[in-house]
């Protein structure tokens, strides 16, 4: 696609055509690029020794990029349901790669100076626009490929922080580059969305579908400080067990990983902590039964059990960026954590997020299961989240699905009334943690809209009443129709597990 051959996303009538457009997009900026970077060798070739390590280190790059575009290309046909998930991004780096490939063949190929200028003037130039010496914006697109290939095939190592740090790279450098801006969208993942990537794939863990999704909303906590693990420290291997999902903290410092051991099934944590002095990894590992957790403001604190002190002891300190990732990861260890055969008790405290203020409360049926539904409001970003967990039984507190009320949700048709006892939740998207749950299953009617169905008709108003909607129903109007106010939404957890 040369020249701008990437059309607005108004211009694009369905997922499926803009799909093909963008994987195309993919192979003709793949081929673009050896293109170019066959043209630079050639400049390379006839300039002097001392300018040429730049250009080979440009035109290297490139070829990088090339290669991943077309991975990702190959990977989409074995991952075709997640490609939507690929479609905000693409579409904001591919016009952002394309001038940049173009500007460089601009340069290279100006007959009316000579090489060495050429080489001079494109490097000084692009290197200006995009604050960076040129080689790195290359870089810059690289690294940002591989995570749109971590994303692509729910790779474990797959970091939705950095994902966000390069994209707003790139938002930059495109607006530097006079590209048309692809349009309005939500910081990760924009409004349409389609609700099928959230469903779970049957073929994995619950948990490894957690982190392996961008983020719906991104609400940034403060104070915060270096994350830390306090051991004890021990030798690990876990090459044969089930990554789960891995978290980095402060570039990579420290690292968390969870995944079950193969050997009794349990769900274990790792954390990698490389040390300040000598850069030497060091590793401490527990079992989500011998731990326990807690949020304080900004971060969540872990405690381990010290049977040679007989009493609980720091083990981690983990800040969080976004208050979405924090309640995400407390969600998923309080569920692992229940799910595990080797966990005897779940701490009460753990059942509820501190600094957490409990809006709304009521018993509601949810895939053939009793579950509670909660809205809680956080007390330090004044975010919402709607929280499903498990009613009654030995699971009671386990949380089955959140979902957070993202800017989208704001919108005049966020909820519908169905019937007196049922209502539909437009643009709601949730994290789900547990294995027998499927939220599709709640998504039976022709909007695909989120249904609840409570179990009091009372419970119902009072739920609509919080977010200040009209009566409407489900009959006399459509999903872009009544309703709703501001928030965000929370967690849940299933009786089948």
């Amino acid at each position: 696609m040369r020249d701008g051959g990437f059309p607005s996303p108004g211009g694009m009538p369905s997922d499926g055509g803009r799909s093909m457009i963008l994987l195309g997009g993919c192979y003709s900026e793949a081929m673009m690029a050896n293109m170019v970077a066959g043209g630079l060798d050639n400049l390379r070739n006839s300039l002097a020794e001392p300018l040429r390590p730049h250009l080979a280190a440009l035109s290297d790059e490139m070829r990088k990029c090339a290669a991943v575009l077309v991975r990702i290309l190959e990977q989409t046909r074995t991952h075709h349901s997640r490609v939507p998930v690929l479609l905000d991004y693409l579409d904001m780096l591919l016009p952002c790669f394309q001038k940049s490939l173009l500007d460089i063949r601009g340069h290279y190929e100006d007959k009316t100076k000579t090489r060495e200028i050429r080489w001079r003037t494109m490097y000084h130039k692009m290197s200006e626009e995009g604050d960076m010496p040129l080689p790195q914006r290359f870089t810059l697109y690289h690294q940002f490929l591989l995570l749109m290939g971590q994303l692509l095939i729910r790779s474990p190592s797959f970091d939705m922080n950095t994902l966000e740090e390069f994209q707003n790279r790139i938002k930059r450098l495109r607006k530097k580059q006079g590209v048309e801006s692809p349009g309005p969208s939500g910081p990760l993942v924009g409004p349409k969305t389609p609700a099928s990537l959230s469903f779970q794939d049957k073929g994995i863990h619950w948990a490894e579908d957690i982190f392996s999704r961008p983020l719906s909303s991104r609400t940034p906590l403060k104070h915060l400080r270096f994350s830390e693990c306090f051991g004890p420290w021990s030798n690990v291997d876990i090459k044969q067990a089930r990554i789960l999902f891995q978290r980095s903290f402060d570039r990579d410092r420290i690292t968390i990983f969870a995944f079950i051991d193969p050997m009794n099934r349990s769900p274990y944590m790792v954390i990698r902590s490389l040390d300040t002095g000598s850069n030497m990894p060091m590793f401490s590992i527990r079992g989500v039964h011998e731990l326990c957790i807690e949020r304080d403001g900004s971060c969540l604190v872990i405690k381990r059990w010290s049977f040679s002190e007989r009493c609980a002891k720091m083990w981690a300190v983990l800040y969080f960026l976004t208050w979405e990732e924090l309640v995400l990861f407390h969600c998923t260890f309080v569920a692992l954590k229940f799910e595990g055969e080797m966990t005897q008790e779940v701490n009460p405290v753990e059942f509820k997020i501190a600094r957490e203020k409990r809006l709304f409360q009521a018993s509601i049926l949810d895939d053939g299961f009793k579950h509670s539904l909660l809205v809680y409001e956080d007390s330090k970003t004044r975010g919402w989240r709607l929280h499903a967990n498990v009613w009654d039984g030995p699971l009671r507190y386990c949380p089955v699905w959140t979902a957070f009320i993202t800017q989208q949700s704001r919108s005049s048709g966020w909820i519908v009334r169905k019937n007196k006892n049922r209502i539909l939740l437009h643009d709601i998207q949730p994290y789900v943690f547990c294995g027998n749950y499927r939220q599709e299953h709640m998504r039976q009617n022709k909007y695909n809209a989120f249904e609840i169905e409570f179990v009091a008709e009372e419970a119902q108003q009072r739920f609509r009443e919080l977010f200040y909607s009209p009566p409407s129903t489900a009959a006399d109007s459509n999903p872009t129709e009544s309703t709703a106010s501001s928030s965000d939404a929370g967690e849940g957890s299933d009786a089948s597990k």
